[in-house]
């Protein structure tokens, strides 16, 4: 085997390989930097013209309104809604939980016992005081009371006779023909019939009024409950729920309570003599119940919760309000008469936006006060007639050039799309000897007629019309109708608020877009139709006057 042999390497050598190898370090280390550096500069050049490309493509006037430049400066005009700033009496309200509370309440019971043998009154309805509500079976009250009645009369038959006696008696005195003894005991004994007689008729008296007892009436007026007691039931006065409930409900009171801080507010106004207004509301406070105005208070603050009890009362001429029933209440206190205000969405962390006359936006910082409604009473450098911003808010920075769009004009451009598409899903699904109708009718009857067809049970919405059934059955398809220059709508039909601007940019749509613009959110059909006027040069109604 052959053995091996090792050369031996100088030191200068082995330097020199070494130096080699370090310059090929140092060579792949600036070829690494150089291409980094390239390529950084190419995404740099490109940043621009990319952020360019989607300002165009997604910007509040592109479809959708959305992308980066909705919050970029970009210089663009951007379509904003406003509101009116005003003087106005605003309303210092307290909002309070109350419930309803009848001011009178009557369990109807029997007061003798007996059989229901009729009932005279309807659950529910309306009773006055007095009115006869049920009767009970009177003949065993009436045997009682011809009963006593018969003493009576022999009794005061008894009486007579005896007050005839002593009339003799007393005329034999006079001659002295008869003992004065005789006489006296004559007289006592008129006296005693005359106790009986009284008793008889106290005897009477109680068996008429037992008798009237049968005869069961409403105590009071209001209105009646659901009864407790049937025909032929057997009720009398150990009942616990009776025959029927009355509940007084016009007036009706609410019973509320408010935070004591008000109590000397409310005690001032009281003292003064002024009425203070209580409004009514639902559950969702979106629809007023009633007004009424306050009534008393309580004479102690609950400890625990640091409220006073309130009353109110209310005609309830409607009967729409009932015991017991949950209601949401406000109190007026007090009265800001001529009050600077502005629209509540205008408002956003103190400040507002305010529209300057050369069409661009500046922050106004305010002081909040009180809301009475949609409106906010404020304090800052506004005056009466100017105009802030309520919808947009979110686009706009200090000198943002803006575009007054009118929000009422979108909302009808949304429903006369919404509109068109249901007019189309309905003439889909129309046969062809209705469509020939159709033809022949006017343009009212056109109206009637395509409305009908809408509310009928199982007719097929703008998704069923899409998807060609109705009711399960293939539909006929039937081209849709283009929006006519003479209404502005798809379908025809003339939306009597749409502005003329609006109608002009759905004549120009095409299908394809109206299709589009049907299958949006409100809110992207609203940006969508402010982009597109604001792109053909079309100046909303409202526009002129922010300029």
């Amino acid at each position: 085997m052959p053995s091996l042999r090792f050369l031996p390497v100088s030191p200068r050598s082995l330097l020199r390989q070494q130096g080699r190898a370090l310059w090929w370090v140092v060579l792949l280390v600036l070829m690494a930097a150089a291409v980094g550096g390239g390529l950084w500069w190419k995404q740099r050049q490109a940043a621009p013209a990319q952020a360019d490309a989607s300002a165009g493509r997604g910007g509040p006037g592109g479809p959708g309104g959305r992308g980066p430049a909705r919050f970029s400066a970009g210089g663009q005009t951007q379509p904003v809604s406003v509101g009116v700033v005003r003087r106005q009496d605003v309303r210092v309200q307290v909002n309070a939980i109350g419930t309803m509370s009848a001011r009178a309440t009557a369990v109807v019971r029997a007061k003798v016992s007996g059989e229901l043998i009729r009932l005279h009154f309807k659950e529910g309805e309306e009773v006055k005081a007095g009115q006869l509500l049920a009767e009970i079976d009177p003949r065993s009250y009436q045997a009682s009371l011809g009963q006593v009645q018969g003493n009576l009369a022999r009794d005061q038959a008894l009486l007579k006779n005896a007050q005839l006696d002593l009339q003799r008696y007393q005329d034999l005195l006079a001659k002295d023909s008869i003992a004065s003894q005789q006489v006296d005991t004559q007289a006592a004994q008129v006296r005693q019939l005359e106790g009986t007689v009284a008793a008889d008729q106290a005897q009477v008296d109680a068996a008429r009024l037992q008798l009237s007892y049968t005869r069961i009436t409403a105590p009071i007026a209001g209105r009646l409950g659901l009864r407790q007691a049937d025909r032929g039931n057997v009720v009398g006065p150990s009942d616990a729920t009776g025959i029927v409930t009355i509940n007084l409900v016009r007036p009706i009171d609410a019973v509320f309570s408010v935070p004591e801080a008000h109590l000397a507010q409310i005690n001032q106004r009281l003292a003064q003599g002024a009425e203070l207004p209580v409004e009514l509301w639902d559950r969702e406070q979106k629809r007023r119940l009633a007004r009424g105005r306050l009534g008393a208070l309580d004479n102690a603050i609950d400890a625990t919760t640091g409220t006073i009890k309130v009353k109110a009362s209310f005609a309830n001429e409607d009967g729409t309000l009932f015991p017991n029933q949950f209601v949401n209440v406000r109190l007026q206190v007090n009265l800001l008469e001529n009050a600077l205000t502005v629209p509540g969405t205008a408002i956003q962390n103190n400040y507002v936006y305010l529209v300057q006359p050369d069409g661009t936006v500046t922050q106004r910082r305010i002081r909040v006060g009180v809301a009475d409604g949609d409106r906010v009473a404020v304090e800052g450098e506004l005056k009466d007639g100017d105009q802030v911003v309520v919808d947009g808010i979110d686009r706009l920075r200090e000198g943002a050039k803006v575009a007054v769009i009118d929000s009422g004009a979108a909302a009808r451009a949304d429903e006369a799309v919404q509109e068109g598409g249901a007019r189309r899903a309905a003439m889909r699904n129309l046969t062809q000897e209705e469509r020939d109708r159709f033809a022949k009718m006017t343009q009212e009857e056109r109206r009637a007629f395509l409305r009908s067809k809408r509310n009928q049970p199982g007719a097929a919405g703008p998704a069923g019309a899409a998807s060609g059934t109705v009711g399960g059955e293939p539909a006929t398809a039937a081209p849709a109708p283009a929006a006519s220059a003479e209404g502005g709508a798809p379908g025809g039909e003339r939306r009597p608020g749409m502005s003329p601007e609006v109608r002009a940019l759905l004549d120009k749509m095409s299908p394809e877009e109206r299709q589009k613009l049907q299958a949006m959110a409100p809110d992207e059909r609203r940006a969508f139709i402010g982009g597109k006027m604001q792109a053909a040069g079309m100046a909303a109604p409202g526009a002129a006057a922010s300029r």
